[in-house]
């Protein structure tokens, strides 16, 4: 067993303890990316415990993505997989949900909380047509709802392929090779990436239970970005919520920016599933802000839509850059989208799910307050919390049949304190039934070493 770690010491020699092992000598560098594991029958016998238990403790790595079987070739360290993924989504991915019994990793919506898609495919029309390539983007009855729900009046609105889609294509003309962005750490990964793929210098920012902090603010501002990139509400992966004060606050905070207001792009993912005000600093300063609705948590991840508002100086560059390649969002898809916001049967399943989510958040934090661990009730479908060793609690989750995500790819690189580790825990698809069964099991992922 050249790169195994040393059993000989082990004291826990459960599927747990055994399982954690290996995953501390993964974490150490000791076992690397394609290396084989020990077999089951060799671990079994320098540790003198029965082949099951070992077996039971090679599941838990692979539900957790450590490890990956190759049937009788051997089970080996996890390579990287999923090339189409940015590194940051790479490391969100393990194996697949077999033998778990909940899948708490994604950070979706629960399937059967959305509302259904029936009555309105059955009110679009058979016929994929549009009149011209050059027709307006963006339905005009579609436009006239979303303006009418929009949390400040906006010089200009259009509608993208999902909140990701319109960030992407507000950075694309904001951001050049070398320019410094704004995130918040934690934040939901895909942004850190994308900012690296455009050339971009990460400039991280800590928040707290209101959102970003404006003395971190100021700071990042001395920086000079060009741009700054939060989440209003829901945020992923914490779930705290900005409110009208510490908008004011930040609006200030940016009014003082020594070097110019720069552009902020507000990711507003969950807002139908939101229980917390609809808040924008575009109130304060409409002409530096875009503000992105996402209708995926809400509606349907596969919709694939979300609107966007900003100054017509930029919405207007970034429709003209669509222009030259997808043109537009599918008028089909506008078309559902326009009849689920104006459906009475759509608008009352979106608000049943609401309370649902609302439930079964706080249904979570009633019962780890049984466990010891007090926490505000998060706004969203995210539970966000500190735990003593990541992989040891992602470890100790698997093994009581829970996958959950790592908080590593949520934070930015630099901005992580020695000694923190996190995880997240999509709650919001905890039924009532399993609340306490799932609280338990977090709870002791959180001392787990």
């Amino acid at each position: 067993m050249a790169h195994a770690p040393d059993l000989a010491s082990l004291e826990d020699r459960t599927p747990s303890g055994i399982a954690g092992a290996f995953s501390r000598a993964i974490r150490a560098g000791d076992l690397l990316p394609g290396d084989r594991l020990p077999t089951v029958r060799a671990v079994a016998a320098e540790l003198g415990v029965s082949p099951a238990t070992v077996s039971a403790a090679w599941q838990a790595l692979r539900r957790t993505g450590a490890v990956v079987s190759r049937g009788r070739a051997g089970t080996y360290v996890h390579d990287i997989p999923t090339p189409w993924l940015s590194p940051r989504q790479r490391e969100l991915v393990g194996a697949g949900p077999d033998g778990l019994r909940l899948d708490l990793s994604r950070g979706t919506p629960d399937p059967q909380l959305l509302p259904s898609l029936a009555p309105a495919l059955q009110r679009v029309s058979q016929r994929a047509g549009t009149l011209t390539y050059q027709d307006e983007p963006v339905l005009p009855e579609l436009r006239t709802v979303l303006a009418a729900s929009w949390p400040y009046a906006a010089e200009a609105l259009t509608v993208v392929d999902g909140a990701t889609d319109g960030l992407t294509r507000a950075l694309e003309q904001i951001v050049q090779y070398g320019d410094r962005v704004v995130l918040e750490s934690p934040s939901f990964p895909p942004f850190f990436d994308l900012v690296e793929a455009l050339g971009g210098e990460i400039v991280p920012v800590e928040l707290d239970d209101r959102g970003i902090r404006p003395d971190a603010l100021r700071k990042a501002l001395a920086s000079r970005p060009v741009a700054v990139v939060l989440q209003p509400r829901a945020h992923n992966p914490t779930g705290v919520a900005m409110d009208a004060t510490r908008v004011g606050q930040l609006a200030r905070v940016l009014q003082r920016a020594p070097h110019g207001v720069p552009w902020v792009i507000e990711d507003d993912h969950s807002a139908g599933i939101s229980t917390s005000p609809d808040v924008t600093l575009a109130s304060l300063l409409p002409e530096k802000v875009v503000h992105i609705r996402s209708y995926s948590k809400s509606h349907g991840p596969d919709l694939r839509i979300a609107a966007m508002s900003g100054p017509a100086e930029l919405i207007d560059r970034i429709v003209a850059r669509r222009m030259l390649g997808p043109a537009w969002t599918s008028r089909m898809v506008q078309t559902i989208l326009l009849d689920l916001l104006t459906s009475s049967q759509s608008l009352d399943e979106v608000g049943e799910a609401r309370r649902q989510y609302f439930a079964r958040q706080r249904t979570i934090v009633t019962e780890l307050a049984a466990h010891g661990i007090d926490m505000p009730p998060p706004d969203g479908i995210n539970l966000w919390l500190a735990v003593r060793d990541e992989r040891a609690a992602l470890v100790h989750l698997s093994a009581s049949g829970i996958r959950a995500a790592g908080g590593t790819p949520f934070l930015a690189g630099d901005a992580t304190t020695p000694g923190e580790a996190f995880v997240r825990v999509t709650t919001g698809l905890v039924s009532p039934d399993d609340a306490a069964d799932v609280a338990a099991a977090i709870a002791e992922a959180v001392v787990a070493v």
